[in-house]
């Protein structure tokens, strides 16, 4: 493959190493030879660099795939997520569910990355939907819209939340930002 096929999420080998493609520029110089400006992250250590790929180079495909997964249970150490057609089972690591394993609540649809066949990943939606179990009750008054306080979400995670938020509350919740977004309806299954 050459690099003028790279597109953003495209998972190649480069130097021995699997990596995606996150962001890239082709540059032609008046002098020189042409190459493309990638932005890349590790597949595996999640490491991001940004590098120079000449032209002539070429690149492989990683043998690397993103499979749509349901998340059903916590089993010690690890996540067993499921296929919804085939029922098929994958037991995902704490380590390559990292920090969002907070936000992971049952039925949720994540994309895990699947590296020479083992999961290296997960991915979860943009946002969940998640009741409120504690926080501290707002003064009454207190209405500036800038101004948060903590509480624990059903899953245990901690997120900062607008005054107004009480207990058993339902809020949606960015999971790039583990940030609050809105009040929200309790879903529905």
């Amino acid at each position: 493959m050459d690099t003028s096929d790279l597109k953003k999420g495209m998972k190649f080998m480069y130097d021995g190493q699997p990596w995606v493609c996150v962001d890239y520029q082709f540059v032609k110089p008046g002098k020189g030879q042409a190459f493309t400006r990638t932005k890349m992250r590790h597949l595996i250590t999640g490491s991001t660099v940004e590098k120079n790929i000449r032209s002539n180079e070429k690149i492989t495909t990683a043998d690397a795939e993103d499979r749509s997964l349901h998340f059903i249970y916590r089993d010690g150490d690890s996540f067993v997520f499921m296929h919804q057609q085939s029922g098929d089972q994958i037991s995902v690591s704490k380590e390559a569910v990292g920090e969002d394993a907070d936000l992971l609540v049952d039925g949720l649809e994540c994309m895990i990355t699947i590296y020479q066949s083992n999961p290296i990943g997960v991915t979860l939606p943009p946002h969940v939907t998640l009741q409120i179990t504690s926080t501290e009750p707002g003064m009454k008054g207190d209405t500036a819209s800038s101004v948060t306080k903590p509480a624990t979400v059903s899953t245990g995670a901690t997120v900062n939340v607008p005054l107004f938020i009480g207990e058993g509350d339902w809020v949606k919740i960015d999971t790039r930002s583990r940030s609050y977004l809105e009040r929200s309806k309790a879903p529905t299954s």
